[in-house]
């Protein structure tokens, strides 16, 4: 937005305006983002600021929720007044407190992205809107269409742009009422600044009339803008350019025109009676939105110094050592996997759990058997060199016979819905009583066979295909199994079983199913993942490699891939037929346990369900919670990362024996391992952006669900398998549901890392990206010095020492109570 007047750059504009538009990538690999990415290189209240004042988005809750908040006790006043004295100093105390509480404030400010073009409606009396959009959205859905269409679009293979001069150009028919806009496209010579100049004439508007047109649909802008630089996020590859979307627009908006006054109608710039405000003039700030940046410090800052009390107090307590723990477990760092990690330890005290991004750091490219197509199995800004394949799966794969391209056609779909069709009615009846799987169900055991084979050994570096390697090598393994095992602290006192434990979700109809998976798996389970590096553990020359740079597996230690189905809460173990006899007893002999810990954490879940009766017994509970997961009219299969608030890296020390209501991220790090952060910075590098964008996206589609957030499920339509929206022509809806934001809490996430000050200084200052993220503040970051327990905060590039308010943190002996008594957040509480 810094063109220079009196010049309109094509290419700059552009290449502006898609780093303003939403980032969300088709459902396939719906994976969350900082919805507000584009504001990020600004300090996080100052990017709130421009984001709503040149886009109207909503970016904080309203002034009269946090007074609702702190007036029912929510918010403490001693944080209030910590907060203002912190920032405004201590004489002006009175002063912001009443301005806080009690001033009264008018918000009637509009967006400056939309003003230029909504004169069309105040001088024209026409809305283009209304005229144009149906018809735009019809042809773009038809254009990016994945398989859901029955008829395709008919010309294949060519840019969007070409696809439709050759339409227009052999068809009897036209996409438009009028001659000179057809014209304008068969003849292939028109540009932007072309049409520009006949719709609006002032050459310094230009820019400003891209932003207003593109924002009026930022959903299948910013979709375009995704596919044209990133093409292979689509199944069904399609050119595609926001450029050429922008020239069949601005091609319709002079055709509805031409149709509604004729062809000599003066351009928008001739009938203004004053110029918009630009859009790179400064952004002052005001009074009300300094009191809003005041109450989500003061708000943010009632949980987290909970939690910093309660960090501290548990360090108090000395954990006993042991030396050899019954069994080890990896699991994903996801805040969803935190109750279940709590509940495992519960029923099995000498075991010991990890955390660590769920793709367990073996990056690849996945091919089922029967897929005609690889699958990302790693964070979604990695490349993978490298293929795994699954062979010799045991049985095909469900198939509802009525779901077949043979409905489409006239004779066949008529005998299909006179005869299958009524098969089908009665199933679906039956699902109302009785919801259980079926072939259309989102399957986290779908992703590969249980007893399937996968290709994870290379034997020959010319195996390649499509020019990546098939499996890898020995020492490529080794790299990864020890830069695992150092990143989460694990160099010694292995345990017989190690359980590595991807996850995953089963859900049907749900369009958002990708964003109940892994995201370290780019929106998959992680149940390939699990396998893979459990093999990897397992080949003695990868251990001899291993020996030889300082970690010394036992042999009778044996890694076991692992499934946890978040949303059914069951768990399945792969290869376990691999096991020796002594390690097979033992594991058969845990199969209780991890039942009983499934059952208490479907239990703890189940709380936040109206439907569901949290204080029935766990296993009641449970069997409850498997059906609501396949129920075909339920829109809150589980609530996914809602309330996530942390990010605590450091030893399970750190946590254990605090009840975070599954609000936290939880990475296992060593700072022993780490004395100079290296291994630290590749957490950090991850863990910005993965647990960042999760919590940013979270709040800002709570905060403003309309226009940041996708609005309630209940009208979506899912548009050409790529996105959703209201009705069929709808622009297509980014961001979250309604249903997945509605009990979260819209605090930024906090991240806790056990290290000394200086050398976590050093270790956000490796990459110039995630420093950002801290210097920002869009994540807050505490450094824990490992050995005394003092809290640092990071403010303005540096630690400063924070001594918490020690708000009442209390002990509890048993959570089960807490779990039946509330709905809501609950505060930190020790568990005895």
């Amino acid at each position: 937005m810094n063109i220079a007047k009196g010049y309109f750059d094509e290419h700059a504009v552009l290449h502006a305006l898609e780093h303003y538009l939403p980032a969300q990538a088709p459902l396939k690999d719906f994976i969350h983002h900082n919805t507000l990415h584009a504001f990020q290189d600004l300090p996080f209240y100052e990017g709130l600021n421009k984001a709503y004042t040149l886009l109207g988005y909503n970016t904080s809750l309203s002034l009269g929720e946090y007074r609702r908040l702190y007036t029912s006790g929510l918010i403490s006043p001693a944080v209030l007044q910590k907060v203002i004295i912190q920032r405004q100093g201590e004489k002006a105390l009175a002063e912001w407190t009443e301005k806080l509480l009690a001033t009264t404030y008018d918000r009637t400010d509009v967006p400056r992205v939309g003003t230029l073009r909504a004169n069309w409606k105040r001088h024209y009396q026409v809305d283009l809107d209304s005229m144009v959009h149906p018809t735009l959205f019809r042809i773009l859905c038809s254009y990016l269409d994945q398989g859901i269409s029955i008829w395709n679009f008919p010309i294949r293979g060519k840019q969007f742009i070409d696809a439709l001069r050759e339409m227009e150009s052999r068809s009897y028919t036209s996409f438009f009422r009028g001659k000179r806009a057809k014209q304008l496209l068969v003849k292939g010579s028109c540009t932007l600044t072309d049409l520009l100049a006949i719709l609006v004439g002032d050459e310094t508007l230009y820019e400003h009339y891209l932003y207003d047109q593109q924002f009026a649909h930022q959903g299948w802008s910013g979709m375009v803008a995704v596919i044209e630089n990133q093409p292979q996020t689509l199944l069904d590859p399609k050119q595609i350019a926001l450029h050429d979307v922008i020239l069949f627009e601005l091609l319709l908006e002079i055709d509805a025109l031409d149709f509604q006054f004729g062809p000599n109608w003066k351009p928008l710039s001739s009938r203004l009676t004053t110029r918009p405000v630009d859009l790179s003039a400064p952004i002052a700030k005001t009074e009300l939105s300094d009191v809003l940046s005041l109450w989500q410090d003061i708000y943010e800052w009632n949980y987290y110094d909970q939690v910093l009390t309660g960090v501290q107090r548990l360090g108090q307590t000395a954990l006993p050592q042991r030396t050899t723990p019954s069994f080890q477990a990896f699991f994903c760092i996801d805040d969803r996997e935190c109750s279940f990690r709590r509940h495992i330890e519960h029923e099995d005290p000498d075991c010991e759990t990890f955390g660590t991004p769920g793709f367990f750091g073996v990056e690849f490219f996945y091919q089922p058997e029967e897929g005609k197509f690889y699958e990302k199995a790693c964070p979604a800004p990695v490349t993978p060199k490298y293929l795994i394949k699954e062979v010799d799966a045991r049985n095909k794969r469900k198939k509802d016979v009525y779901f077949t391209k043979h409905a489409h056609s006239f004779y066949s779909g008529w005998l299909i819905a006179q005869t299958l069709g009524l098969w089908s009615v009665l199933r679906l009846f039956l699902a109302v009583f009785n919801p259980s799987m079926s072939a259309a169900t989102a399957s986290s055991l779908k992703h590969m066979h249980k007893r399937s084979r996968l290709t994870i050994e290379n034997q020959n570096p010319a195996d390649t295909e499509n020019g990546l390697q098939i499996g890898f090598g020995i020492d490529e393994m080794a790299d990864r199994v020890e830069r695992l095992l150092n990143s989460i602290g694990l160099v010694r006192n292995f345990a017989p079983v190690i359980y590595v434990v991807g996850h995953g979700s089963s859900t049907a109809n749900n369009p958002h199913y990708a964003a109940y998976d892994c995201g370290a798996c780019s929106g998959r389970a992680g149940s390939v993942n699990s396998r893979v590096l459990a093999y990897m553990g397992n080949k003695p020359a990868v251990r001899a490699i291993l020996r030889t740079r300082g970690i010394s597996i036992p042999d009778s230690t044996q890694f076991m891939g692992a499934l946890h189905d978040t949303t059914r809460d069951e768990i399945v173990f792969f290869d376990e037929e691999t096991l020796t006899p002594v390690n097979l007893e033992a594991h058969n002999k845990r199969a209780s346990m991890f039942e009983k810990a499934l059952d208490m954490n479907a239990k703890e879940r189940s709380r936040r369900f109206a439907s569901v009766d949290s204080t029935q017994a766990p296993d009641y509970i449970h069997e409850q919670l498997k059906k609501r997961s396949v129920s075909l009219f339920e829109p809150r299969p589980e609530l996914n990362h809602a309330t996530n608030a942390l990010c605590l890296i450091g030893r399970r020390s750190l946590s254990k024996g605090l009840f975070l209501d599954r609000r936290s991220f939880l990475n296992s790090y060593d700072y022993q391992i780490d004395p100079e952060g290296i291994y630290l910075s590749g957490i950090l590098n991850a863990a910005a952006p993965v647990c960042g964008g999760i919590n940013l996206e979270y709040f800002f589609s709570r905060v403003d669900n309309q226009k940041l957030g996708a609005g309630t499920k209940l009208p979506h339509n899912v548009m050409g398998l790529i996105g959703v929206s209201n009705g069929i022509d709808g622009d297509l809806r980014s961001g979250l549901p309604s249903q997945m934001i509605e009990v979260h809490d819209p605090v930024r996430l906090m991240m806790l890392v056990e290290h000394y000050p200086d050398v976590v200084i050093k270790a956000i200052k490796r990459s110039d990206a995630t420093y950002e993220w801290f210097i920002n503040e869009w994540i807050r970051l505490v450094a824990v010095h490992p050995e005394t327990r003092e809290l640092f905060v990071f403010r303005d590039g540096n630690f400063v020492p924070y001594v918490p308010l020690s708000l009442p943190v209390e002990t509890v002996a048993n959570a089960l109570p807490l779990i039946e008594s509330d709905a809501h957040n609950l505060p930190v509480h020790l568990l005895a």
